[in-house]
């Protein structure tokens, strides 16, 4: 049993987290909806940055889920890090506490925009910096993707929830790989060229690419971050491998270590793997490592 801050009973937050994700969705499908209908998105676009954009949806469903938390747990200890507190003029600078919900509102701005569907919410609680339990909301899929630290379920609101795949033991050039369509370089390029994988597949929001692997559509997806460039952020990350690592996959880095959360910069940089087999990981980290040493693909690998 996952235990919480005192007061806090574990299947009563999983009934808020519930109420709060669906209301979440409503908003994003709202928005999603004026954004297909229109042929002036910038009504929507809160700031004008090609690279980082933020909409109305993304502050609307923030507001929500940390309203909804404040007045539903005021007397709680812990503590909140939202990606558009961090982005706006807000006081996120005080998360020390043991326990902090990681939140990214709407993750995938860029699909959300584009209307490809693939975009979701992440909402995490991590416990001394490692997630302990999280949703991953995906309205288009009508998906949400819960964690209680111990199991993990897909729930829909007509009630017909999927069944979650075991996972078998493919070898790295068996599987196929999910990654980015808005957020890539030439040298995670050139490494996924030389990993030969089976398939790739590309899409936006981390969380969609992990409710891939637990579909069993995808078997991996590798971040690869350049130095001096932009990185996932702790919020981009938290919730999607609470999910995957309950429900029995990995997420580490090259050297098959656990992320670490809450660093001064919120970064997640350098390479990741997230792969649906922990047992595998090991294995996989090593021979993509391998590979980047071979043909000297990423030259801070040692």
């Amino acid at each position: 049993m996952v235990k919480l801050p005192e007061g806090v009973d574990i299947n009563n937050l999983i009934d808020d987290l519930r109420i709060f994700s669906w209301e979440a969705a409503d908003i994003l499908l709202q928005y999603s909806q004026i954004l297909k209908k229109s042929d002036n998105k910038t009504n929507i676009l809160k700031n004008h940055n090609e690279k980082d954009p933020v909409t109305i949806a993304d502050l609307e469903v923030n507001d929500l889920i940390l309203n909804r938390m404040h007045c539903k747990y005021e007397n709680v200890g812990w503590k909140y890090l939202s990606e558009e507190n961090v982005k706006g003029e807000f006081d996120y600078s005080d998360i020390s506490s043991d326990w902090v919900w990681v939140l990214d509102p709407l993750d995938g701005t860029k699909d959300f925009i584009q209307g490809t569907g693939n975009y979701a919410m992440h909402f995490a609680l991590n416990y001394k910096k490692k997630p302990l339990l999280g949703v991953v909301l995906i309205p288009e899929r009508d998906e949400l993707w819960i964690s209680n630290g111990m199991n993990v379920w897909c729930e829909r609101r007509d009630n017909l929830n999927p069944k979650l795949n075991s996972f078998p033991n493919k070898s790295l050039f068996e599987m196929t790989l999910v990654t980015s369509k808005n957020h890539s370089n030439p040298t995670l390029k050139y490494l996924i060229d030389k990993v030969s994988f089976k398939s790739v597949v590309t899409m936006g929001s981390i969380g969609c690419k992990i409710a891939s692997i637990i579909r069993g559509e995808s078997d991996i997806y590798i971040s690869l971050s350049l130095p001096n460039k932009s990185s996932p952020k702790d919020w981009d990350l938290a919730a999607p491998e609470i999910i995957l690592k309950t429900a029995g996959g990995a997420v580490t880095n090259l050297e098959n270590e656990e992320l670490c959360y809450e660093k001064p910069n919120f970064e997640q940089g350098g390479i990741i793997i997230a792969s649906n087999n922990k047992m595998m990981q090991s294995k996989l980290c090593f021979q993509i490592k391998e590979i980047i040493k071979k043909y000297n693909i990423y030259p801070f690998v040692s």
